[in-house]
């Protein structure tokens, strides 16, 4: 008897390869066929099976990527072909990940599949940085937003009015390249141009980097510290919280090699 196939939409975590879920690495460990987003670390495809087919799809802002009506096809063909395939992306496949998309069309073609939740870069980035996204005192609210709408829709979804005025913290992913824009509509419909701001880039790698300014210095201080995507901006009065909190940058990443390994 043939196989049936099985996909598993796989959350490979913000960023450091040890933050994947218990789940997610088995089923990594056991796909026949892995298709991979570009900034799926090499640490967690090295997880493979040796015989397992690695097939990237790029998926990174800037960079020549395959479509999703592509990578749509290629998951149903390999799972009609009897093949557990794991369907790997960065974060959470539900959160800014399309893998709502690929839900829907391995349904309608009677493809059996799962989710298997991931760590997202949008609460893991800004917690390595020292800042928590709520807090009893200054945040009862936040808001996770694309930095990077499909430009084929024909008007824009994020209303910028309740966005600027009504939430507390502001997350915005895979925006770094139209944060003036970001930044512009925030003070335009009322936050106030003081807000405390950061821009995280590498969230929970060794290669983390962050920059705190005002709301309306933001772009600038990016510009000259040369931080460039893949980042995300957090905007709300949780971000000036990273003075006393600064754990990660401040005391792991200087630690010696030997001692950080266990950290």
């Amino acid at each position: 008897m043939t196989r049936e196939g099985f996909v598993s939409l796989v959350g490979a975590g913000p960023g450091s390869a040890d933050l994947i879920t218990v789940k997610g690495l088995r089923r990594l460990q056991s796909a026949d066929v892995i298709v991979f987003d570009a900034l799926v670390l090499p640490e967690l495809l090295a997880e493979a099976r040796s015989d397992a087919e690695l097939i990237p799809a790029g998926k990174r802002g800037g960079q020549h990527s395959a479509s999703q009506d592509w990578i749509n096809a290629t998951l149903i063909e390999q799972a009609q072909r009897g093949k557990l395939v794991v369907r790997i992306k960065g974060g959470d496949p539900f959160v800014f990940g399309r893998g709502g998309e690929e839900a829907a069309a391995l349904s309608a073609a009677g493809i059996a599949w799962e989710v298997v939740p991931g760590i997202s870069s949008a609460i893991a980035a800004p917690a390595y940085a020292g800042i928590p996204v709520t807090h009893r005192d200054v945040a009862s609210s936040v808001v996770f937003v694309t930095g990077h709408e499909d430009p084929t829709k024909p008007t824009s979804r994020i209303n910028w009015q309740a966005l600027a005025q009504g939430v507390d913290t502001l997350v915005f992913l895979m925006g770094i390249s139209r944060i003036n824009h970001t930044v512009a509509s925030l003070i335009a419909n009322g936050r106030p141009a003081d807000t405390p701001t950061a821009v995280i880039r590498w969230g929970t790698t060794e290669q983390q980097k962050t920059v705190v300014a005002p709301l309306d210095q933001i772009e600038a201080a990016v510009k000259a510290a040369g931080i460039s995507a893949p980042a995300i901006l957090i905007v709300g009065e949780v971000v000036a919280l990273r003075e006393q909190l600064n754990w990660f940058e401040s005391t792991v990443l200087e630690m010696p090699e030997v001692v950080r390994a266990f950290a």
